[in-house]
């Protein structure tokens, strides 16, 4: 670690508090306090004009001198929070405009009430600034409203029966391909392109504060560069993305996700160490295809470097290593995983009864997965339960024994992403489904 950052954030305030805790590795990076897990809608000015409002994602509001600029504006649960923070603290600037860095639910929809503001007094409606791409993936949203309600409430841990995806988006008026400058009151907005979680990915530097905003390119966390239900993430170029960023010499840097960081040394290393995780991920993965292996091989023989291992802003507590090595294989080789059977399979349902047979019934299955789980071999408890839940899908006693594989999983699983998919699976089976997403339930 570095010395203390030669920024001059506010002291003695919980965020800059926070931030400075868990660059030492004095938080618990794990649990309540980390970025990814702790979303508890407060604010707090870092510096002198510049407010920090923390949800589920961050929002960056900056007094331009000319009115307000918002870097990301937050989901649709943090409408009515998000203006009456910024209303505290500015009570009347108007809101300029604002930089959407992608086009992801927790990104894109704040600045709705002072849309409404600025309609009821008269003042100029904010600008919204994006990528070109930002429009098609909206408009995937709309097409894929289901498909996404399922997902999400997976990955979240959601009540599906009562969470729905948003049917209208709030489009960019101002677009732009590789690179463009705004000029907002005394400030100067300098936006890049670049891809990483997404192909519509925005990172924001503003030369005269030396502020850099990330976006979701860092997120105090592993990145979230794997995500098994989503789309193609891009590994390579996230990773010259967070170089070009690194040059800079930012002394504070306010990311999509968490509390911000000061200093430019710092704030250099969190992102070449970002950086050099997943060109290291990346490079291992390609080598073992180039060599013809096979998913199954490599995602079990691909490491993160030992010395990232333990920074606290490389955690895997949101997403998983090997799912970031699944995404590099899907972006460069596609679905095929190299197995044979997988190719043109018989229905799960089929294979998996073939399986029950030869172990004596589905009695045995669900026998021999409650003695591994009890040697503490959970995966391999996991792939022998959901045999036996497949091959039986009105099983109680299945899925009472999937329901117990499934939350102890979900426990002992650092990586949020996968505990929650876990959590769901187990919730699906105290239900005697196996999903509560899509499927509906089975018969008695």
């Amino acid at each position: 670690m570095t010395s203390a950052p030669s920024g001059t954030p506010k002291p003695n305030h919980p965020v800059t508090s926070l931030a400075e805790r868990l660059w030492r590795g004095d938080a618990d990076v794990g649990l309540s306090e980390h970025p990814v897990h702790a979303a508890g809608m407060v604010s707090e000015e870092i510096s002198d004009g510049v407010l920090v409002y923390l949800s589920l994602a961050s929002v960056t509001a900056i007094d331009t001198g000319d009115g307000l600029v918002f870097l990301d504006a937050g989901g649709p649960f943090d409408i009515a929070a998000l203006y009456d923070q910024v209303r505290a603290w500015r009570p009347e600037d108007h809101l300029a405009g604002a930089v959407f860095s992608h086009h992801h639910i927790d990104h894109v929809f704040g600045t709705a009430k002072f849309e409404a503001e600025a309609a009821d007094k008269g003042w100029p409606a904010p600008i919204v600034y994006g990528h070109r791409e930002l429009a098609p993936n909206f408009d995937r949203y709309v097409k894929t409203r289901g498909l996404n309600r399922a997902i999400n409430a997976r990955q979240f841990a959601l009540d599906a029966s009562n969470f729905s995806w948003p049917e209208h988006w709030r489009y960019p008026d101002v677009t732009y391909d590789d690179a463009m400058t705004v000029t907002l009151g005394d400030l100067t907005l300098e936006l890049h392109h670049a891809r990483g979680e997404t192909n519509d990915v925005t990172w924001t530097w503003i030369p005269e504060r030396r502020l850099l905003h990330p976006g979701d390119l860092f997120i105090w966390a592993l990145p979230n560069a794997g995500n098994p239900q989503k789309v193609q993430r891009y590994c390579g170029d996230w990773s010259v993305a967070l170089r070009k960023m690194a040059a800079l010499e930012a002394e504070t840097m306010v990311p999509g996700h968490g509390v911000p960081v000061f200093g430019a040394d710092r704030i250099a290393q969190a992102l070449t160490d970002t950086a050099e995780l997943l060109e290291s991920l990346e490079s291992q993965t390609l080598a073992l295809m180039n060599r013809g292996v096979r998913l199954d091989e490599i995602i079990h023989q691909v490491t993160v470097p030992e010395r990232l291992t333990t920074q606290p802003y490389l955690q895997p507590v949101y997403d998983h290593p090997q799912f970031v090595v699944r995404n590099i294989w899907r972006n460069y080789g596609g679905w095929y995983d190299g197995e044979p059977d997988q190719l043109l399979p018989a229905p799960k349902e089929r294979q998996a009864r073939e399986w029950a047979a030869l172990a004596g019934g589905v009695e045995a299955l669900v026998d021999r997965a409650r003695e591994l789980a009890e040697e503490g071999d959970l995966q391999m408890a996991s792939h022998v339960i959901e045999a036996a839940v497949t091959a039986a899908p009105a099983d109680r006693n299945a899925h009472t024994a999937r329901a117990e594989i499934y939350t102890a999983r979900a426990e002992s699983e650092r990586a949020t992403m996968a505990s929650n998919l876990f959590s769901h699976a187990a919730a699906a089976s105290r239900q005697a489904r196996r999903d509560l997403a899509g499927e509906g339930p089975s018969e008695p």
